[in-house]
């Protein structure tokens, strides 16, 4: 790319002086019209600010990716004070200073601490460079930055550049392709002694360099590029990673509420629906009836694109049609899979083939992009179905008031015939041309063309990212509209910050079939949890490539059903039938099907401990999958390149520390056990235990070794003083949910237990509580409960609390509660308020069980 650099200076305030309670500075360059430009800084809340750097020809990107916040700065003490060519304002616990003497730089830091927790480049700060901007802040070497959506491992992106764009990375390199599919302009650099988010609102490329460029006369900096527009972004300033996570969320918007079903065993495989012989909706219900054979619960099936193949020549994907030879009737063969309890989820692609029977219609009715150069529409090649099959098509404009509407019909279709969910794919938006036009006629954008400062149409000002958003927009909205009591359920591969207000859930799209591939996806699931992608995973097995070994298939499921989201998708090239592939499926090695179905049934086991980390995401933005030093900052250790690396082990809530093993035949794996500072209300720190053989009791801030036979377990690790809710070890109806596919589910969640992990001897008076959150799974408004247990030891027993929270309405089907201790614990269970206790005996792992009767 051309760089054209211009660095204004001569600023001047071009608002009134600084008052005792100023908390914005706006000035002005000098220069002519064209090369004036404008600067702002501004106190949003105590800790959030924005910044914006724009001119006539560089306004601001018109459908920003969030609506800019009013300013509430209620009951936070502000101060500010300005000398010649600087401006001071304290804002709570943060000094935010900014100096124009040459171009404009903000500095941030804690009140009262002279070091700088994000200083912006003095003298080459804010920057035009062509038709976009450039912005240059210092460099910390030292420092851990995340975020950036979903960027390849290690999860430590310092001394790296990216792209900011998205692409369909179809077999990508886990730790070295890039760009991958998500679009997410939020960078958090994170010290011991803070942490500062960077993001920028536009759904324009760009780029991010975090420290890789080193210049003699600059020194050390990180530089932001953004192709068009003005720069609007903000800056996010929290003690912790997890303050400034929520701080971001309470900016974009909280995770959505995921159905409870999505949280259960995702099947899939591209070869199923592009069955002829058999018709793929026999191919189906065998897969459906090994299911069963095989006592492996499922939740969920992802519909491939051959379900919607021409049945005549050009047979090429058709979006919102049915194949009629794979199948005859979609709908009673829909409500024989639900029928099983499995939900369907179907994918849809937003571009279309030239062969498509609305083609000329969307063409018509400017449904595409327009490509002045020719007054066409936006042709190009386009993958369809297949080996590479495909031609010549256009990408849907969603700022098109017709295309927009034609797709919401064209979900409700779907949805029409039983479908339960979308899987919004292929929407990176690889477009070849920034300069192809918009529509700009659908309502949802009109207030933006309202305010637009400059007559632009132009892809490259809006954001070619923008269509994912508008795409899961009209996606959510079809399925609330017709039904508004129901979440809507939108898978998406690509996404933006706005996207995921429509979207449910992600992943990480076209991985490949490797060890490595598997240790790196750790790193990409964690980045993306702290850029609110929180219901996010993977395709266990590898999506492309060789087909995985036993060992390698059975350590995936085992890494896998420790994370928010476990599907088994794939479309593995075959030399055979490009156009089907091969697929991987749970008993497909017979001498390790028991353990695959074992470690499937613990997803569902562990499954209301998983539900509540993603009502906690809902309530809080707490990722379920966390960095190793989440809540850890303080040890020193976490700070280290091998833990900042994010890819061999992570905190799965706050109760599992999850570890891996990414080699073939290694019987040991090697993990980090961090240790929180003492304090004055939590003295001592009491470690792990062992979740598995042979159940070893650690000190945590030491590095240990696990036995992990790969036929046994991955390491895992549960911290003492935690707590997993735990129910039956298959799929479950939870009252209130009277959806089809769940009213076909035969067992109640009528059964809960809670493994706890007490100190091996005293806990010494301290007593231990966890809270967990429930709710019928599906609705959109019924309100959660919760629930807390709390216990502390001695040397012969534990002593047991438990309160129940239902004041919402949500009443479970259970009504006992089992306390299950760790193996080789004997000790006697009590009440601390004189509940009954019942010894219950041992569970199948031989762990004892007490039962408290409520």
């Amino acid at each position: 790319m051309p760089q054209k650099e211009y660095c204004p200076k001569g600023y001047q305030e071009s608002s009134a002086g600084a008052s005792s309670n100023q908390t914005s500075v706006n000035l002005r360059s000098k220069g002519s019209d064209d090369r004036s430009f404008d600067f702002s800084f501004e106190a949003v809340r105590e800790n959030l600010f924005r910044v914006t750097f724009t001119s006539q020809d560089h306004p601001i990107p018109p459908y920003p990716s969030v609506t800019r916040p009013e300013t509430n700065l209620d009951g936070v003490h502000i101060s500010s004070a300005t000398a010649d060519s600087q401006t001071t304002i304290e804002v709570g616990d943060v000094a935010a200073s900014v100096d124009w003497a040459h171009t404009p730089v903000v500095s941030l830091s804690w009140k009262g601490d002279d070091k700088p927790l994000h200083r912006d480049l003095p003298l080459r700060s804010y920057v035009a460079d062509g038709e976009g901007v450039t912005y240059y802040s210092v460099h910390d070497r030292d420092a851990l930055h995340v975020g950036l959506g979903e960027k390849r491992a290690p999860m430590d992106l310092t001394n790296r550049q990216f792209l900011l764009s998205a692409t369909d990375s179809f077999g990508y390199d886990a730790y070295n392709t890039d760009p991958l599919y998500k679009h997410i302009p939020l960078l958090i650099k994170a010290t011991p002694h803070g942490c500062v988010a960077i993001f920028s609102t536009t759904h324009g490329r760009g780029s991010w360099c975090v420290g890789s460029e080193v210049d003699g006369l600059w020194g050390h900096f990180k530089v932001y590029r953004q192709d068009y527009g003005g720069l609007e972004q903000y800056l996010i300033v929290g003690k912790t990673l997890k303050d400034v996570v929520r701080s971001y969320a309470e900016l974009v918007d909280f995770p959505l509420l995921v159905p409870r079903w999505a949280y259960g065993y995702i099947s899939g495989g591209y070869k199923y629906t592009m069955m002829d012989e058999p018709p793929a909706h026999l191919a189906l219900m065998e897969f459906a009836d090994k299911l069963r054979e095989h006592d492996i619960p499922c939740s969920g099936h992802q519909m491939s694109s051959g379900y919607s193949i021409s049945e005549t020549e050009p047979k090429v994907r058709t979006v919102f049609t049915w194949n009629k030879y794979r199948f005859p009737n979609p709908e009673e063969w829909i409500a024989k899979y639900h029928a099983r309890g499995i939900r369907l989820i179907t994918n849809i692609k937003p571009f279309l083939l030239a062969s498509h029977p609305d083609f000329q219609k969307l063409v018509d009715a400017n449904g595409f992009f327009k490509n002045l150069r020719t007054n066409d529409p936006g042709y190009m090649q386009l993958w369809s179905a297949g080996g590479a099959t495909g031609g010549e098509g256009c990408h849907i404009d969603f700022t098109s008031a017709f295309a927009f509407k034609w797709w919401y019909d064209g979900v409700q279709f779907l949805k029409r015939s039983g479908i339960d969910g979308m899987w919004n794919d292929n929407n990176e938006y690889t477009l070849p041309d920034d300069d192809w036009q918009l529509a700009l006629d659908e309502p949802t954008v009109s207030a933006a063309v309202q305010k637009l400062e400059k007559n632009d149409n132009s892809v490259g000002l809006w954001g070619r990212a923008m269509h994912t958003e508008l795409m899961g927009k009209a996606s959510h909205d079809a399925l609330r509209d017709i039904e508004p009591k129901y979440r809507p359920f939108v898978l998406t591969r690509s996404a933006t910050p706005g996207t995921m207000r429509y979207s449910a859930t992600t992943w990480s799209g076209d991985n490949v079939t490797s060890w490595e591939s598997m240790k790196g996806a750790n790193a990409l699931s964690l980045n993306s949890g702290m850029s609110l992608l929180q219901c996010e995973g993977h395709d266990i097995g590898g999506f492309e490539g060789p087909q995985p070994s036993p060992e390698l298939l059975l350590r995936w499921v085992q890494l896998g059903i420790h994370s928010p989201r476990f599907a088994i998708n794939c479309f593995k090239t075959s030399p055979k039938d490009s156009s089907i592939g091969d697929v991987i499926e749970p008993w497909m090695y017979p001498e390790i099907t028991p353990l695959v179905r074992d470690a499937i049934k613990r997803r569902y086991e562990i499954l209301p401990y998983i539900y509540s980390l993603g009502l906690e995401s809902h309530l809080y933005a707490s990722p379920p999958q966390r960095w190793t030093g989440w809540g850890y900052e303080s040890d020193p250790e976490v700070w280290t390149k091998a833990l900042k690396s994010g890819d061999d082990q992570y905190w799965f809530g706050d109760t599992i520390l999850v570890g891996g093993v990414y080699q073939p035949g290694l019987s040991v794996g090697k993990m980090y056990l961090p240790r929180k500072k003492e304090t004055t209300t939590d003295t001592f720190d009491y470690g792990y235990v062992n979740m598995n053989a042979p159940y070893t009791y650690f000190a945590s801030g030491q590095w240990v070794e696990i036995p992990s036979e790969w036929k046994e377990s991955i390491p895992l690790l549960a911290k003492v003083g935690g707590a997993i809710p735990v129910g039956k070890s298959v799929q479950t109806r939870v009252p209130g949910d009277d959806t089809a596919a769940s009213v076909a589910v035969e067992e109640l969640d009528n059964y809960r237990g809670v493994e706890i992990f007490p100190p091996k001897s005293s806990s010494h008076g301290n007593v231990f509580s966890n809270t967990w959150y429930e709710d019928d799974g599906i609705s959109v408004s019924k309100g959660m409960s919760r629930y807390t247990v709390s216990y502390r030891s001695t040397e012969d027993r534990i002593v047991v609390g438990f309160n129940r929270d239902e004041q919402s309405g949500f009443v479970p089907a259970w009504k006992d509660l089992d306390f299950i201790l760790p193996n080789c614990d004997e000790r006697r269970v009590v009440s601390d308020v004189g509940d009954m206790v019942e010894y219950k005996g041992k569970d199948s792992r031989g762990r004892v069980v007490y039962t408290l009767k409520y």
